[in-house]
């Protein structure tokens, strides 16, 4: 028996904490919506102040990339640095899991430039009074064993009291100026690979609300992109970014936007964990979903795919795959990028 409500779920007696009850939403699906974020930067620019700073800012604001990238004063062979900061809600229910998924995902920002995670500091915010500090320590742990299989550092961070737990890492990482990942770099011609299967946010959603676990998304989620950029690179790749709560159609129209192009994806090609398509028959889609398609929707030619399937393509993921304007061995193509037409995105 389970009751949502204080999050407590009973079973042979014992009592075990739900941490997803905790929050109103779930993982990358709680980011606030596109369109509605971007109204929020626009505009948004370096103060007079920041020509002062130190180094050349490589990627900024401009196009909504995955992280920035600063060129750092030394001359050829200096490396760059990478900054991202992400967190959110939990949208699993065992703490070490959780942690293990947000480390994984933050780290993914770094791998989506072509960079390489140096040092992280955590990032959360726990209802003191609501949930026990030993379930925090947990969310930690599984952060700091996620940091040091990706072998990278961590170094203290920062905490709040907060009425929703929320997790996460600001990482520091570095890049070769030179071989860039970016998501303005796309032209007409490359085809577009996807590294992890879709489907996450359905599955989660399940999860939240009946909770039902399901390995093949945490196996997906903790799993690192490094070894995705690492190929994405060696294969000579230059635009890339990662899949998380935008949904693959979000990113994908952020790519084709900054590049300028159309990208045509094959849905027949997407892949989807086992249970994503039932998860998304029986209604557990999630708000972040929804909205995702709704932004997206003015600017792509859907043709004659059904509404399930464009729900499954715009599926608000967390801790997701790159998208690669490139292919990489042992990543289904799902499309390619094609001179700019009336539309950004065509579904077929």
């Amino acid at each position: 028996m389970t009751d949502t409500r204080a999050g407590i779920r009973q079973a042979n007696g014992q009592k075990t904490v739900r941490l997803t009850q905790y929050a109103h939403g779930g993982g990358c699906a709680c980011k606030i919506p596109p369109g509605e974020l971007e109204d929020i930067v626009a505009g948004l620019t370096p103060s007079g102040a920041a020509g002062t700073a130190v180094g050349d800012l490589l990627v900024g604001l401009d196009h909504g990339d995955d992280a920035a990238v600063v060129r750092m004063p030394g001359g050829p062979g200096t490396p760059a640095a990478v900054a991202t900061a992400d967190f959110f809600t939990p949208v699993v229910d065992d703490p070490h899991d959780w942690g293990r998924i947000a480390a994984a995902n933050a780290f993914s920002d770094v791998y989506a430039m072509g960079g390489t995670p140096l040092v992280a500091v955590n990032l959360l915010c726990w209802p003191r009074d609501v949930l026990p500090f030993d379930l925090a320590r947990e969310v930690l742990r599984g952060g700091m064993d996620v940091a040091a299989a990706a072998g990278c550092m961590v170094a203290g961070g920062h905490s709040v009291d907060d009425p929703e737990p929320k997790y996460g890492m600001a990482v520091t990482g570095t890049a070769d100026p030179e071989r860039l990942l970016r998501n303005d770099a796309g032209r007409p011609g490359m085809p577009l690979s996807l590294t992890k299967p879709l489907g996450l946010g359905v599955l989660n959603n399940r999860h939240k609300t009946t909770g039902e676990i399901f390995p093949q998304a945490v196996e997906t989620m903790v799993a690192l992109n490094r070894d995705a950029s690492r190929a994405a690179l060696a294969a000579g790749a230059v635009c890339a970014t990662d899949v998380t709560g935008f949904g693959l159609l979000g990113h994908l129209y952020k790519l084709a936007r900054a590049s300028d192009v159309t990208a045509v994806i094959d849905s027949a090609a997407v892949p989807f964990l086992d249970g994503a398509w039932e998860a998304a028959r029986t209604g557990h889609i999630s708000g972040g979903t929804r909205r995702n398609l709704e932004w997206v929707t003015p600017y792509t030619d859907f043709g004659d795919t059904d509404e399930l399937t464009r729900l499954l393509l715009a599926d608000a993921q967390t801790s997701g795959g790159l998208l690669v304007a490139g292919e990489v061995p042992g990543a289904p193509v799902i499309g390619e990028l094609v001179a700019a037409g009336p539309h950004r995105l065509l579904v077929r």
